[in-house]
């Protein structure tokens, strides 16, 4: 496991939550993400939340996606509240406010939000929870489900907030990526339904619109990165569609983490 003790106040932080990516999804396309697999496979994980929503208060509380493995001395954690009582590890980083967002805004981070699917839009009450994490966020019609170059705008709406702040201010950049929720079947010419092929197509197109993000990240300095799913979703398996159910392709995610 890396230190975090080591990254947080060194490194910028990316965390990207690829919306409704379904692991098996994941692995089938590894060659073909360079900028998200390139120095390392898809690990196998189960998610804390099977809906945006939910997945997204238990990741900002530092419960990210725990591996999918009954040996619980692998389930360790990066971040972890102080005075829980629970057991932490010594390469784990503690924060001492509720979540991690202002964790890291206590440690010099500035905390940007780039949004992505309905949780993120701000437009009603329950959608401004999310974005009320952090000291600036931010949510276009443009970076919504229906638009088909939505991870492009995030990514060069995330690139002129990166330029704002010179080099000795630590960054925690958070982005939601819409692409790959439904709907997705005009990633694939002639689709009408989505389906595993539409959302293998959706995350290629996501791959390649997020190498300038990582090199403007990388042009800064030291970047830690943490790419996951929040959540799966099924395609009729055992007769069920959609998420925010029980389902091993619904809990089952992918998860990376890397150093650029």
């Amino acid at each position: 496991m890396i230190n975090m003790n080591e990254i947080v106040g060194t490194h910028d932080i990316l965390f990207i939550t690829l919306d409704t990516l379904r692991y098996d999804v994941a692995k089938l396309e590894e060659h073909n993400c360079p900028n998200l697999c390139g120095s390392g496979s898809w690990e196998k994980r189960h998610t804390p939340g099977s809906f945006t929503y939910a997945a997204h208060h238990a990741f900002f509380g530092g419960f990210l996606p725990t591996p999918a493995t009954t040996n619980k001395r692998e389930h360790t954690r990066l971040f972890h509240s102080k005075g829980t009582g629970l057991k932490t590890q010594p390469n784990t980083w503690l924060f001492d406010t509720p979540d991690i967002v202002s964790g890291l805004q206590s440690a010099g981070y500035r905390t940007i939000c780039i949004g992505g699917v309905i949780f993120f839009t701000k437009k009603v009450p329950l959608a401004k929870v999310l974005p009320s994490y952090f000291q600036e966020s931010y949510w276009r019609q443009t970076f919504g489900v229906t638009q088909p170059r939505s991870t492009e705008h995030q990514v060069n709406h995330a690139l002129k907030l990166i330029g704002k702040y010179d080099r000795e201010q630590r960054l925690f950049l958070f982005m939601n990526v819409s692409a790959i929720h439904g709907p997705n079947h005009y990633f694939v010419p002639g689709a009408r339904q989505d389906s595993p092929e539409t959302q293998r197509a959706a995350l290629r197109y996501v791959d390649a619109q997020l190498g300038p993000l990582m090199d403007a990240m990388r042009s800064r300095g030291p970047t830690f990165c943490i790419v996951c799913s929040d959540h799966g979703t099924a395609f009729g398996e055992g007769g069920y569609n959609g998420h925010r159910l029980a389902h091993d392709v619904v809990w089952t995610v992918p998860y990376r983490e890397f150093v650029l």
